[in-house]
């Protein structure tokens, strides 16, 4: 088969757009975090661009897309051998029947290997150390991502043999990170002070720029997934649209009937809670479905996020009351409302049923929920068991002392803001390079006369 350029052209677009992703996840995190922690929250999610690259190439897209013909292990993880390490003898290669060359949709996957893993850190802000929190990524990377790629994407058993349908990744993303970010959370323990003491945002215009790049970048992580361009990507892209601008409806709306005032923080959250909900639908639902999952989705999750008050577990950023719960709607949404007048291949090519309200009946509706709480416990239990040894290995939590004064110079020695006056005279006058006149109270009220040169 030979190479489509349209569809190479848009996947390779898509991927770009899917890595700048993890950048605006840093941005929402960074925002969402204490000023003396942003770094090291927003270093998280760009050191998981390093690791994670690196690994996938290495072993991640062979063991997670490479042909599995043991049927003894039930299609539980994939070829060990076939991409391994990526060798020049399938360069040529075609993946499937669209036209991509194999080294492109391995790009594509890239990306979203990469964001997964970022998005546990929001759990873990202020108190994990940074050595503890690349230990655990390698690990939760390499035995629970890998393996629930496949069982979803790449011949395993919930897409091959339980039917669930997963179009862009809200089982194997999001309820996947979402569970894990529930069990580093326990085993870290509560940050000092939570939750008696205050933990407001320290930058609210990082938290919606960081979104708004999320936004962006969801287009090619949902619509790239059809891996072509045709109708369902069309309809992928407007339900990406049309449901996140109604999650930020819907979490704004319970903010203003129970706290009285709606906030951008909310707008921002909801806008991202919109978008996890219907990553895993958006190809398979017609765009009223998906305004509807929107608004339910922003608004449980922005009631959700109270639950770890009750429950007692910090999860500092809020990655459980979203991601988790918000996957989890956006994948039996799916039961509901998968129609074939979106996706043509729900029933002859995935083997799947409409949903429930297009005469498929609970059938579709009971393989979601199995797909779910499959991957929930799943990534649940490794999650924690990762914690405990890498916290037996070189130490889970920074010091009381570094969490009281600042992860950010007790594990990367620098500052997200430099606070301190200037040395020598001329304070914030000196930093500018200006020499201050007698009667001069700002820089910009400087002669351009005494502006000291060199």
């Amino acid at each position: 088969m030979e190479i489509d350029t349209g569809n190479t052209a848009w996947l390779l677009v898509s991927s770009a757009l899917v890595l700048l992703m993890t950048p605006g996840l840093a941005l929402f995190y960074g925002g969402l975090n204490r000023s003396k922690g942003v770094l090291n929250m927003m270093m998280m999610s760009f050191s998981a661009i390093g690791l994670i690259s690196v690994l996938w190439v290495i072993y991640g897209f062979t063991l997670a897309f490479g042909a599995n013909d043991n049927t003894t292990v039930n299609h539980f993880i994939g070829s060990f051998t076939q991409y391994l390490g990526t060798e020049t003898s399938f360069v040529g290669d075609i993946w499937g029947e669209t036209g991509i060359p194999v080294y492109v949709f391995l790009a594509f996957q890239m990306m979203f290997a990469i964001i997964t893993v970022a998005l546990i850190s929001g759990a873990a802000s202020d108190r994990l150390k940074f050595a503890g929190w690349l230990l655990f990524a390698f690990g939760w990377f390499t035995l629970c991502y890998v393996p629930v790629a496949h069982w979803v994407w790449g011949g395993g058993w919930i897409g091959a043999n339980l039917k669930a349908l997963d179009f862009a990744g809200g089982t194997a993303v999001h309820i996947n990170a979402g569970a894990a970010a529930l069990g580093l959370a326990v085993v870290l323990g509560k940050r000092v002070g939570w939750p008696k003491e205050s933990f407001k945002p320290h930058n609210v215009p990082f938290v919606m720029l960081g979104a708004g790049l999320l936004w962006f970048g969801w287009f090619g992580f949902n619509a790239g997934s059809e891996l072509t361009v045709d109708s369902t990507t069309g309809a992928a892209f407007v339900n990406t649209q049309v449901a996140t601008a109604a999650g930020v409806l819907g979490w704004i709306i319970v903010e203003w009937l129970r706290d009285g005032k709606p906030t951008l923080v909310g707008a921002s959250s909801g806008a991202v809670a919109g978008l996890v909900a219907i990553t895993p639908a958006c190809g398979f639902i017609a765009p009223l479905p998906a305004v509807l999952l929107g608004l339910v989705a922003g608004a449980v999750s922005a009631l959700a996020v109270s639950l770890k008050y009750k429950l007692g577990y910090d999860d500092s950023l809020d990655v459980v009351g979203v991601h988790f719960v918000a996957g989890w709607i956006g994948s039996l949404w799916i039961g509901l409302f998968a129609t074939l007048q979106v996706n043509g291949a729900i029933t002859d090519v995935l083997g799947a049923n409409e949903g429930l309200f297009y005469g498929g009946g609970v059938t579709q509706l009971g393989r979601q929920f199995v797909g779910s709480a499959a991957v929930s416990v799943y990534s649940f239990v490794i999650a924690v068991v990762i914690a405990m040894v890498v916290k037996a290995i070189v130490g889970l939590r920074t010091s009381t002392e570094s969490e009281v004064d600042g992860i950010d110079v007790a594990e990367h020695a620098e500052s997200g803001y430099d606070l301190s006056p200037a040395a020598g005279g001329g304070g914030a006058f000196a930093q500018a390079g200006i020499a201050p006149s007698a009667n001069s109270a700002a820089p910009d009220k400087a002669p351009v006369s005494e502006k000291v040169s060199g």
